[in-house]
């Protein structure tokens, strides 16, 4: 087959076991109206789907565990099989359980971007402000911090990002540290798996008695309203309930995730807290529980070291936003793409700033402007530069017109035409357009650099109009992938002028059961396992107020799936689920392509959401 058709086809599926691809292929609403499925039907693609599916449950790779690290002398070396990674680190052969049941001693050292993202902020806050912050040392109850988490405001905070993250400290309401240490704990396989969430906030904010699952539980889970949410409760519990010790109850815990041991752990479990007098009905009630968190919970210590980073990022956005998104959209440490985290600055008055050929760095940097303290674009940005061609424009500003920068910098005339389009040289050249200096880049560029004019010749105006804002942004977003003249939306405004649409600033004026039509660019899609075991088509769409997060259960997916995956722009109408004083999400009902409405179909567009609306009301 075709490398180009190969890797159309790999793109078109979603995560799956590979013995399951042709059973996606009916089962996937996007697949099913896909040329894959077409293709598949005709038999073109059997020989191709039958060694997929031969793939089954092998090996993808030999990885390096990016934090696992064996620790031990010289003579390691001579006593374990040791290969050499794709980077040239010697990589065990064993796997993580192997090297423990060899008696091996692993740390898990994590190493994450956000720390990096932090520390660049640091340095920028000492260059620009001359101040010296030590993160370590600020202040970890500052009211101001706790307000911004508290608002849900959160787009770059480190752990506290994500939609679910995000409508979980809406209703959480965190306004200690140790709130933000359960809040971590809590947004983890187990306690949702265990459905421990709803419980802690009913108990959290008073809205039902805090149940305890024994009396003699109660001081271990005082601290998290009657809920199992740390890993050293679970081994209290058991310690209690058992009469083992914290050692042989944490080795116990590690086996509720291996389901051979389950069934002799049960045994052990249910003997031991009946011999300590606890009644059936709570050993029942716990041993549920124990299955579904033990293996997929956090320790309290290792949910601390991360709140730590979630702390510090939430008091720098709050406190120096500047150096925060430099800091961020520098280091991309968090799962949003980075025109998301511009509009995010904006919102937050943040000014993000064009290339600029005398301003520009490699990497984004905190620049004073009329409005205080913006971000300027790093040139690392534009798409395929290089590195040699950064650090030249660099060494060699300032520049003081496009002539002297085509003499001096050693840039390709590719890239040099884009930094126009960009606006690099707006600053330098004011007074024409763009067109203009792309025409003459055209004629200094005819003469050899040794052969180039010994006056600088002038920049003719040659009556050709500038780019249009419409054609700014695609050369935003076809090279840096951000749009900066102005958000896409607005090139829609025709359009979403027309419709009755709730922008995400206005969300929580809505009231929950509420039909709503919200529209924007879609910035986040996610599908993870869910306990019902179908899918879940969770969105996020930013509309430049704010982010909006849209729900799509299955019933909807035969309609809307395709959309849902295709469409970059999207136009959605749906019901307001309100989940506390600043939880607010839409489980959507219907979407379009915003970029597929026409003045011709706009009033059918229009006309089904006001009859679906009022058929609702009915």
């Amino acid at each position: 087959l075709p490398a180009g058709e190969i890797g159309v086809f790999a793109k078109a599926f979603p995560r799956i076991r590979a013995k399951s691809v042709r059973g996606a292929l009916e089962e996937f609403a996007e697949l099913r109206s896909s040329t894959v499925h077409k293709l598949a039907q005709t038999g073109y693609l059997n020989r191709m789907l039958d060694l997929v599916e031969s793939l089954d449950g092998l090996p993808r790779h030999i990885a390096l565990h990016p934090c696992g690290v064996l620790v031990s002398d010289a003579r390691f070396v001579n006593r374990i099989a040791l290969q050499t990674s794709n980077q040239g680190f010697p990589l065990s052969q064993y796997g993580k359980d192997d090297v423990e049941t060899l008696g091996l001693l692993k740390l898990d050292v994590l190493g994450i971007r956000m720390q990096s993202a932090m520390a660049y902020a640091v340095s920028e806050i000492k260059r620009t402000e001359s101040k010296d912050i030590v993160l370590d040392a600020i202040d970890f109850k500052d009211s101001s911090t706790f307000h911004l988490i508290q608002s849900t405001k959160t787009l770059g905070c480190f752990q506290i990002e994500s939609p679910g993250q995000r409508e979980l400290i809406g209703k959480f309401s965190p306004g200690t540290f140790n709130d933000i240490i359960i809040d971590i704990s809590l947004f983890r396989p187990g306690p949702v798996k265990s459905d421990m969430i709803t419980p802690f906030l009913e108990g959290r904010h008073g809205w039902k008695e805090v149940k305890y699952l024994h009396p003699q539980l109660q001081e271990i889970l005082s601290e998290t309203s009657g809920v199992v949410v740390f890993h050293e409760q679970v081994i209290k519990v058991l310690s209690e309930m058992t009469g083992c010790s914290y050692a042989e109850a944490d080795l116990k815990r590690r086996q509720f995730g291996q389901a051979d041991y389950l069934r002799q752990l049960r045994a052990w479990f249910y003997s031991s807290a009946l011999k300590r007098k606890f009644n059936l009905d709570a050993i029942d009630r716990v041993w549920d529980i124990l299955v579904s968190f033990a293996s997929f919970g956090f320790c309290k210590a290792h949910a601390a070291a991360f709140a730590i980073p979630t702390y510090q990022s939430a008091w720098l956005k709050q406190h120096f936003p500047a150096a925060f998104y430099a800091g961020i959209l520098t280091h991309d440490p968090g799962m949003y793409p980075k025109r998301a985290l511009v509009h995010d600055a904006r919102l937050r008055g943040v000014p993000i700033l064009p290339i600029d050929i005398n301003k520009s760095v490699a990497e984004y940097c905190v620049e004073e402007c009329s409005s205080g303290w913006g971000v300027r674009i790093g040139l690392s940005e534009i798409k395929n530069i290089s590195v040699t061609e950064v650090e030249s424009i660099v060494l060699n500003q300032p520049f003081s017109s496009l002539f002297d920068f085509y003499q001096r910098a050693e840039v390709s005339r590719t890239q040099v035409e884009t930094l126009i389009t960009l606006g690099a040289f707006d600053a330098l050249h004011p007074m024409v357009t763009r067109r203009d200096l792309l025409l003459y880049l055209h004629d200094i560029a005819k003469e050899p650099l040794d052969n180039l004019f010994v006056f600088e010749p002038e920049i003719e105006k040659s009556g050709l109009s500038d780019f249009t804002i419409g054609e700014k942004l695609q050369n935003e977003l076809e090279v840096l992938g951000i749009d900066l003249t102005t958000h896409v939306l607005n090139l829609y405004s025709d359009i979403t002028s027309k419709l009755p649409i709730t922008y995400s600033e206005n969300l929580l004026n809505s009231r929950s059961g509420q039909e709503v039509v919200v529209v924007g660019m879609k910035v986040s899609t996610q599908t993870p396992p869910m306990r019902s075991g179908k899918r879940v088509i969770f969105i996020t769409l930013d509309d430049a107020t704010g982010p909006v997060d849209v729900t799509f259960f299955a019933d909807s997916h035969d309609e809307y799936a395709s959309t849902l995956f295709t469409s970059s722009l999207l136009l959605v109408r749906g019901v307001v689920r309100r989940t506390g004083p600043r939880g607010v999400s839409i489980r959507g009902i219907a979407c379009w392509d915003l970029q597929g409405i026409s003045s011709d179909n706009l009033r059918k567009v229009s006309r089904t959401i006001h009859q679906q609306s009022a058929l609702s009301a009915g």
